[in-house]
């Protein structure tokens, strides 16, 4: 009996451990998006490890509700949505149809603006700037997200969100978690 007690407390300073380091990694990622240049950054402790181009909203930069602007200021990733979907999958409220969107490689703004691959969905930390009433971002439904839109990706093109390409958003996503921090500046 003594053995099973040892071995499973052993076992729980292990899993302790373990998630302990998790969310010191995620401590020491950020993200970075830049809508002047059209990219994102992934840093690593203040390190750019990666660089993504990216579409900001083709209506500008401003976080009032029903503008579908994008936010700027401080965020963090809430809620990580996709794990394993399949490449340009296509979700609606955040739920995977698994329909498969036709990728657009053209400049051509077309009538949908689908969420597709991943979602990292985005919650605001300053209040009033971009946490609530009436400017709260996580309530908006601002993502980073994947597109059918490729051909837009690096011009200012969404409706408030931060696209990426597909490949791109699976990636990030693979290398950030929950709590990350986000900055958007202009």
């Amino acid at each position: 009996m003594e053995k099973i007690q040892t071995k499973l407390i052993n076992f729980i300073i292990f899993l302790s451990i373990s998630l302990n380091l998790n969310s010191y990694e995620s401590n020491t990622s950020e993200i970075i998006v830049d809508i002047s240049e059209q990219r994102l950054y992934l840093l690593e402790k203040d390190i750019i490890i990666e660089s993504f181009p990216i579409s900001s909203s083709k209506y500008g930069e401003g976080s009032i509700v029903n503008s579908f602007k994008t936010p700027l200021g401080r965020h963090i990733i809430k809620e990580k949505i996709g794990s394993n979907v399949a490449l340009n999958s296509i979700f609606v409220a955040r739920i995977n149809t698994e329909v498969k969107a036709e990728i657009i490689s053209t400049l051509v703004d077309s009538e949908d603006d689908y969420v597709t691959s991943r979602i990292l969905w985005l919650d605001g930390q300053e209040d009033g700037i971009n946490r609530g009433e009436g400017v709260d971002s996580y309530s908006r439904y601002i993502y980073i997200h994947g597109t059918h839109e490729e051909g837009l990706i690096g011009k200012k093109a969404s409706h408030g969100c931060i696209r990426m390409f597909n490949e791109d958003v699976i990636k990030l996503y693979d290398m950030v978690y929950k709590g990350t921090n986000v900055y958007i500046k202009a």
